[in-house]
């Protein structure tokens, strides 16, 4: 049962992200058709008019790009917390179709592995403990078809490693920064939204500029929860 480490790739997105969401924007505000719209944002720098656009609060138009990653190597404690996102769409491994008999994998947070190898060792113990026991029930209950999959499950942990694809449009994924890539996110949520931000940033990094925690663009939303390192936090996702 090894540690599985946490794998974020960018799959798939909106092509040319950055032209769609200033040509959504341009037609709210112009007589031209779209034709001459997409004509006129293809040969310009449209910079500028984002930055404009999304200082104004006119989000809206983000919401005509996406973005797809796949992702390996969380728990379902993430996925807990993933899925409160409700503006995105998923598609996760099944631990009722899927058996876990020969394939069962597991997180180990950090904390766990600060306290030595004796801690590590206990826990993995604890790990192959579960699966010992997943899989004794699954015998009970008739092998490794879905009927004993479903039911077995129930004695897996939290730390149990899965996979998915998670879909989100730019508005949302901003939102999701804004909340994640803070301090006082779950430090492997925060994992994983740190690194799809960086992929975001490499395909749209105007879109994505003033991307991160809230004190990235202004004060801390925290209040007396607040972490006390907005500057530093500032300069990290400066140049993430």
């Amino acid at each position: 049962m090894p540690e599985k480490k946490l794998h974020v790739e960018l799959i798939a997105h909106t092509p040319l992200p950055e032209q769609v969401c200033a040509l959504g924007a341009k037609l709210c505000y112009a007589k031209a058709d779209v034709a001459a719209l997409r004509e006129k944002v293809s040969a310009q720098d449209q910079s500028m008019f984002l930055e404009r656009i999304m200082q104004s609060g006119h989000l809206s138009v983000l919401e005509h790009a996406s973005f797809t990653f796949a992702v390996e190597g969380i728990s379902r404690v993430l996925l807990a917390q993933l899925t409160r996102h409700r503006i995105a769409s998923f598609s996760v491994q099944s631990q009722r179709y899927v058996s876990l008999a020969e394939t069962f994998s597991y997180i180990v947070p950090p904390a766990i592995k600060a306290l030595g190898e004796e801690a590590v060792s206990r826990y993995e113990a604890q790990m192959e403990q579960m699966h010992a026991w997943y899989v004794e029930w699954q015998q009970a209950l008739g092998g490794k078809g879905e009927s004993s999959n479903e039911d077995a499950r129930f004695v897996l942990p939290n730390a149990c490693e899965t996979r998915l694809i998670v879909t989100m449009n730019v508005r949302e994924l901003l939102h999701f920064f804004e909340l994640r890539c803070c301090k006082r996110a779950q430090w492997e949520i925060r994992a994983m939204a740190e690194e799809m931000l960086r992929l975001c940033k490499r395909e749209a990094p105007i879109l994505f500029e003033n991307a991160g925690p809230g004190c990235v663009r202004g004060k801390c939303p925290e209040g007396e929860k607040t972490c006390g390192k907005s500057a530093e936090t500032r300069e990290k996702y400066k140049n993430l």
